[in-house]
């Protein structure tokens, strides 16, 4: 359905707006709030990874910047708009350039100068420090923006979810020491949770790996939801909460210590994977220690054990000396080679290779692992009798009942999604790109940065992933494009209708509240499935009977029950409801 838009006050009627919902979602959609914000107008497609956004989704957007933008400023943090397109040079002074990869989108201009989209601001915000910031005197400071930013994903997906287009708050702050840092980055993870809480999400803030931007230490702020990218651990007795590549798994003795028996060696015919295993010796999967041979950058090959009901965390694990981030599985010849045997049988236990073991398995007596001898595995095998040599790391994802690393309590695991990370950066890109200062001595340091970044469009997905039902979306009040909706029940062919419609719908903006007065000729179901579509907190719905009575309907998005309320007290009751 279609209806033309023109740009008026706050309120707003359906007539006077630019409303376009859909009975059925695209076959594209996969996610619900790909769906949902595609059916109730939105968004629109225009191609892989790049949407418009509609009216009534740049309503929602224009919500969410506004409390960012409220916060931030509450922060300290002053606004500022720097270029979408950057030249190569800055990338290539941090060398990022080549090292960004295929994301980053590279084009020319005229004089066959080679520029990017910025997907971040790091260098062209060190630039810009460098050239006005001379002294102490002017630390700190906190720059921030909001605007548009281009990554070229290999698969665009889940609509605003994983754009290449997207809309991004980010803030760079810089420091004569880590000490400034540290009071700016505490107050900035206090404004994130002011702007999360703000906008009614349930999140979580949780330590992370700095990844590709770099620096000592992050945290990523997740909107809860069970389509979340990311596993985070957390405790639910204390505050711990980590993303699941970051979060340390504790080594728990087992029950009962047994002293290890003789070794034995098994004839294991078509068992290869940990399954088969298990079910061939009749043993739980913790009782059988696996081998992965994984190859580093420099060509080395290495030997990674796990217990077979562990899974090997690779951030963890590109951290360790001996792999480093590009580190890789050993193909299935470089295997049989170092071991004799192809991947479902090799083991530890005679290896000539460096091994590295996560720390539960020193712990591990009488367990099961391959004899490296295709279709042969032993049996009682000992970490203290038959391992030696070995590194001991952690290198595996936590699990849930593990221990927290606080010591507080046991780690529960949800999903989430990522809209927000803050890094304390250091020195790295100032190091790079010679951003310098005057200390009180007139010596000359290298400034220490702070990265700020949320996502204000992948917030919108975010929301609606976590509060929608079988109906459509049902938007928090920070969030939703209207606040309430007039649904009058025959608005053009009932005068006593249309007249009470239009005095409440005046006497709601009066008060500033933003409603949307549907004076459509639809019939009730259709404005009805429209409203609680596009996700509308408040409805009231006027007809003929009870306007009689005085009396109109009161409706809350979510629930199945409506209320009557009298026609004069509604604006007070809609205003007392929006206060609390």
């Amino acid at each position: 359905m279609l209806f033309l838009h023109c740009i008026g006050k706050l309120p707003m009627r359906v007539s006077e707006f630019f409303l376009s919902t859909l009975k059925e979602a695209p076959a594209e959609a996969e996610l619900p709030s790909h769906k949902l914000m595609l059916r109730a107008g939105l968004i629109r497609r225009l191609s892989s990874g790049l949407y418009s956004w509609m009216p009534l989704g740049l309503r929602v957007l224009r919500k969410v910047e506004a409390i960012v933008r409220d916060e931030m400023n509450r922060a300290g943090a002053i606004e500022l708009l720097m270029p979408a397109i950057q030249p190569a040079e800055l990338w290539q002074e941090t060398r990022r350039w080549q090292k960004y990869g295929p994301e980053l989108l590279r084009l020319k201009d005229r004089h066959d100068r080679e520029y990017c989209f910025g997907p971040t601001h790091e260098e062209v915000i060190t630039d810009i420090v460098r050239r006005e910031l001379r002294s102490y005197r002017q630390l700190p400071v906190n720059f921030y923006q909001i605007q548009g930013k281009f990554r070229d994903e290999t698969r665009p997906r889940f609509g605003v979810m994983r754009s290449r287009e997207f809309i991004m708050k980010d803030a760079y702050s810089f420091h004569p020491d880590t000490a400034s840092l540290e009071a700016t980055y505490k107050r900035m993870h206090e404004a994130y949770t002011r702007i999360f809480t703000r906008l009614s999400l349930q999140f979580r803030s949780v330590a992370a790996d700095t990844g590709s931007i770099g620096g000592t230490g992050s945290h990523e702020f997740h909107v809860l939801a069970e389509c979340g990218e990311d596993a985070i651990a957390y405790c639910p007795q204390s505050d711990f909460a980590a993303n699941i590549e970051l979060a340390e798994a504790i080594a728990v003795p087992p029950p009962v210590q047994t002293p290890p028996e003789p070794l034995e060696k098994i004839a294991t015919p078509q068992t290869r994977s940990i399954d088969e295993v298990s079910r061939f010796f009749n043993v739980a999967s913790h009782q059988i220690v696996k081998t992965l041979i994984v190859e580093n950058g420099q060509g080395d090959f290495i030997a990674l054990l796990l217990r077979g009901d562990h899974e090997l965390n690779e951030v963890k694990a590109a951290k360790l000396p001996q792999l480093g981030d590009d580190f890789r599985l050993a193909n299935e010849d470089s295997i049989r080679t170092l071991t004799g045997s192809p991947p479902g049988s090799i083991g530890p236990i005679g290896l000539t290779i460096p091994i590295i073991a996560d720390r539960s398995i020193a712990l591990m007596e009488n367990f099961i692992t391959g004899a490296n001898e295709e279709g042969f595995h032993y049996r009682h095998a000992s970490f203290s009798r038959d391992l030696t040599k070995i590194t001991l790391a952690d290198i595996r994802n936590v699990k849930e009942g593990d221990p927290s690393p606080d010591q507080k309590g046991l780690l529960s695991l949800c999903r989430g999604i990522e809209v927000g990370h803050i890094f304390q950066l250091g020195t790295r890109y100032s190091e790079t790109m010679n951003a310098t200062f005057l200390d009180e001595t007139g010596q000359s340091k290298p400034l220490v940065m702070g990265c700020y970044g949320i996502g204000i469009s992948r917030i919108v997905g975010a929301a609606v992933e976590q509060c929608h039902d079988e109906k459509g979306i049902s938007w928090p009040l920070s969030m939703a494009p209207f606040t309430v909706t007039i649904c009058p029940i025959g608005f053009r062919k009932n005068e006593t209708v249309r007249v009470a419609a239009e005095q409440l719908y005046l006497d709601l903006s009066a008060l500033g509240i933003e409603v949307l007065l549907d004076d459509r000729d639809e019939r009730p179901g259709v404005m009805f499935a429209d409203m609680e579509l596009i996700g509308i907190p408040l409805r009231l719905t006027l007809g003929e009977r009870h306007l009689g009575h005085g009396q109109v309907e009161l409706l809350s998005r979510g629930e199945t029950a409506s209320e009557l309320i009298a026609l004069q007290d509604a604006p007070g009751i809609i205003q007392s409801r929006l206060s609390t």
